[in-house]
């Protein structure tokens, strides 16, 4: 049958030279399930007659076939990028659509506020701020309460003025202005229900306007003054606990901002400058938590100093050496800085029997 079978081929070739060298050959056989025919003429000259046959039919509509259905997968996608296309110019028109009505919205709403400033309906303002304020829009309120300020001295809105004015500026994080506002409500209205909450106010403005301790530290020295003041004239007050705690905060940065200058002596060697200015630390914050490491540093600073001193001092400042070892060594009998503190010891008795002989 093989042999039969490629003699039919080779006579079909030769009568039917194909066309372009791109189409298949007659004898390429597709699977027996896609054409369906009957096995029982397999092995026959018929079989092999309908085989072609079926397959020169068969394959142009195949060939069809998978070229439709990839024009529809084409022509899917290109819907589908065409539709979000459209979505996405549609949600950049809507964002400059509703960004050009914010625009003339808030140019409407601020053409209406600069009418309202610059009025002499100071009624409508007074009511306008307060509606500001309640609205939480504290920059606006503020800009009105200030306006109103002049106008309304010694008059019946004066003290709602003066304190939402303050309060304005402190929910807007103004700490400076605020404070000074809060200070100068306490002074005018002296019988106000406001004046004990206006004071702690004003204290705390310069607590949070406190700088880092390597700053200047005038906030901090006004803060913890006006804080002492409150306490004692409101022991009473529900915000003593709240004083208390800022207090601490404000006298540690002190401490802090004191014990670095101090120290900042003893780094660059001005050893005299540091010993002074560890015992004025030391003096003027004897519970301070680097107490400890104040005294060590302090005692060190004074051997360096002396044992660098002329001849006609050096004597009587390694005496105050011992007098700092003695005072270091009753402190701190435990301290972790008590090996080298003992070395300076021997160091400044061996030189002191030198100098002796």
């Amino acid at each position: 049958m093989a042999k039969l079978f490629f003699a039919h081929t080779q006579s079909s070739r030769s009568a039917n030279s194909l066309s372009t060298p791109c189409q298949l050959p007659t004898n390429s056989l597709p699977t027996p399930t896609t054409v369906g025919f009957d096995r029982s003429f397999i092995g026959t000259k018929t079989a092999d007659l309908t085989l072609v046959n079926k397959i020169q039919t068969l394959l142009p509509k195949v060939s069809q076939s998978r070229f439709s259905v990839e024009k529809t997968f084409i022509k899917f996608n290109f819907i589908i990028y065409q539709f979000f296309f459209v979505i996405l110019h549609a949600m950049r028109n809507a964002k400059y659509i509703l960004g050009i009505i914010s625009a003339c919205l808030l140019l409407a709403s601020c053409n209406g506020y600069n009418k309202l400033i610059n009025s002499n309906d100071y009624d409508a303002k007074y009511a306008a701020a307060m509606k500001y304020y309640n609205d939480n829009s504290y920059s606006r309120a503020a800009q009105l309460f200030e306006n109103l300020t002049l106008y309304y001295r010694g008059k019946e809105h004066a003290e709602n003025i003066g304190w939402y004015y303050a309060m304005s500026l402190y929910k807007e994080k103004d700490y400076f202005t605020a404070g000074y506002q809060f200070k100068r409500f306490a002074r005018q209205f002296p019988y106000s229900d406001r004046l004990e909450e206006a004071s702690f106010l004003s204290a705390y403005c310069k607590y949070m306007d406190s700088p880092d301790y390597n700053l200047d530290q005038t906030q901090t020295n006004e803060a913890i003054e006006e804080f002492e003041i409150f306490a004692e004239r409101w022991p009473r007050s529900t915000r003593i606990p709240e004083v208390n705690t800022c207090l601490d905060e404000l006298r540690a940065k002190l401490i802090r901002k004191n014990y670095e200058i101090a120290y900042g002596y003893y780094f660059i060697e001005e050893y005299h400058a540091a010993y002074e200015s560890f015992k004025q630390f030391l003096s003027k914050y004897p519970e301070a938590s680097m107490r400890e490491d104040a005294m060590y540093y302090m005692l060190e600073s004074s051997y360096r100093y002396a044992i660098n001193s002329r001849e006609d001092k050096m004597y009587e400042r390694l005496q105050q050496v011992i007098n700092d070892f003695d005072k270091f060594n009753s402190s701190f009998s435990n301290s972790k800085y008590l090996a080298a503190a003992q070395d300076i010891y021997t160091r400044t008795r061996a030189a002191m029997a030198t100098m002796q002989k």
